[in-house]
């Protein structure tokens, strides 16, 4: 783990981006040459060069699980060992030295992860370097001070996230499965230093601390597993006093991270990502990873369903990529007709606009889209305000977008269960026909 934190620590912090692709050209080179003909899958395209391998997506790599791990494993195995940890919520059994995990599967297709306990320990390396500031560094450092705590919010507990445990690291998981209300006495009993959660977790956090229901200022505020929005990270920053960093994390790997001036990152020493352009200006699209540092399950030009948009190199000297925002999920982008009929994507980030220039009265809000219609569910003190300003806020939308208007339906807020991840835009697939 040391090796991994000094390495990310210090490697390409600054430097040219051409310096950066020649060593990931010379590393995916040293990965296809040793690493990819150990899984079935990888067998016999050895011999074809980086650009000929055949981009796969989530349903290919779980539905042939046993050909993209070199271990193996077949799915059925693998399977059975992360809902008994689901069921009994001990997530410490393991097959070997190899950790399974879980995923939410939002998409309905859910996903199973391997990692050995050195990519556990590699990983663990490249988070803390990706998130610790260096005050927090020289205190990890000093065995006279205490140590730093760590609050971890997340759906499922796992061996990987657990490595991050030490002396010198105080590491707590809450579980989304336990009623909201104990887990903020928890968090009130043991406040901590580090506070990781999902963006709706940390929201719903921000409003206790502003209510006095909760009482903790941690020094440093990370965002997983969802879309940080504009608005959460702002009601969030306010209520805790501490800007909120981001970490991109999937079953497939560490995709990206803040740096120092709040800039999302790819972490590109470690993954490889091509870009699959979904508009003609290349503003957004959807990245093609290739992690060259896994050795156990192979992610090699795997297709995610994520829209992540593009933005300008960042000032931090970091030679890495720099994306403006994650989106959301491909199937988070709502299909309309154009003045001409021909379906046109609507991004979240549009949707996201409306609702806040619809102003404080919507607290929250969930859009989907079923054919031609779109069903809105608002959260607000005053409903009849909200909903006569959402409408008149996506109708500007539609307008400005020339798109054919959808019919918009005003249902009933329902709130969710903490443990699901949360997807405020849920479109129709672009395969879909209107009416």
């Amino acid at each position: 783990m040391f090796r991994s934190f000094v390495s990310a620590r210090t490697r390409f912090r600054r430097g040219t981006r051409a310096a950066l692709l020649a060593y990931q050209e010379r590393a995916v080179a040293r990965f296809v040459a040793t690493v990819l003909p150990r899984a079935p899958f990888y067998a016999d395209l050895a011999d074809r060069s980086f650009a000929a391998l055949p981009v796969v997506d989530k349903a290919r790599v779980m539905g042939e699980f046993a050909a993209f791990n070199t271990r193996g494993i077949d799915r059925e195995r693998a399977l059975e060992l992360a809902l008994a940890a689901e069921r009994t919520r001990d997530f410490r059994p393991r097959l070997g030295d190899v950790t399974v995990g879980l995923s939410s599967g939002t998409s309905g297709n859910r996903g199973l992860f391997l990692v050995s306990d050195g990519e556990r320990r590699a990983w663990a390396g490249i988070v803390l370097a990706r998130v610790l500031t260096d005050a927090q560094l020289a205190r990890i450092l000093s065995p006279w001070r205490a140590p730093l705590s760590v609050a971890f919010f997340f759906r499922s507990d796992s061996n990987l996230y657990r490595t991050i445990a030490s002396r010198r690291i105080d590491f707590a998981y809450y579980d989304l499965e336990r009623p909201f209300d104990e887990l903020v006495a928890a968090l009130a009993a043991a406040p901590p230093d580090v506070l990781v959660a999902p963006a709706s977790v940390l929201r719903l956090l921000a409003r206790a601390r502003t209510s006095g229901a909760l009482d903790v200022a941690p020094e440093t505020v990370v965002a997983v597993a969802e879309v940080l929005d504009d608005d959460d990270a702002a009601s969030i920053e306010a209520a805790f006093g501490t800007r909120v960093d981001q970490i991109y994390q999937c079953t497939e790997g560490f995709l990206a991270y803040t740096c120092a001036r709040q800039r999302l990152h790819l972490n590109e020493s470690y993954v490889r990502i091509e870009t699959e352009w979904l508009d003609a200006e290349r503003t957004r699209f959807v990245p093609i990873v290739t992690d060259f540092t896994r050795t156990t399950q192979l992610f090699v030009r795997y297709r995610l369903d994520d829209v992540l948009r593009a933005a300008p190199p960042c000032a931090c000297g970091c030679p890495e990529r720099t994306i403006a925002a994650i989106e959301g999920r491909a199937d988070d982008v709502l299909w309309l007709p154009s003045e001409g009929d021909a379906l046109v994507p609507v991004f979240p980030d549009f949707v996201r606009r409306a609702m806040a220039l619809a102003g404080d009265c919507v607290r929250d809000y969930r859009v989907r889209q079923a054919d031609a219609t779109l069903d809105v569910a608002l959260e607000s003190d005053a409903p009849a305000i909200a909903h006569e300003r959402v409408a008149v806020e996506l109708d500007a939308l539609w307008r400005h977008l020339r798109v054919r208007a959808p019919r918009v339906r005003f249902v009933p807020w329902q709130t969710e269960p903490l443990a699901r991840k949360r997807r405020r835009v849920i479109g129709a697939r672009g395969e879909l026909v209107l009416r």
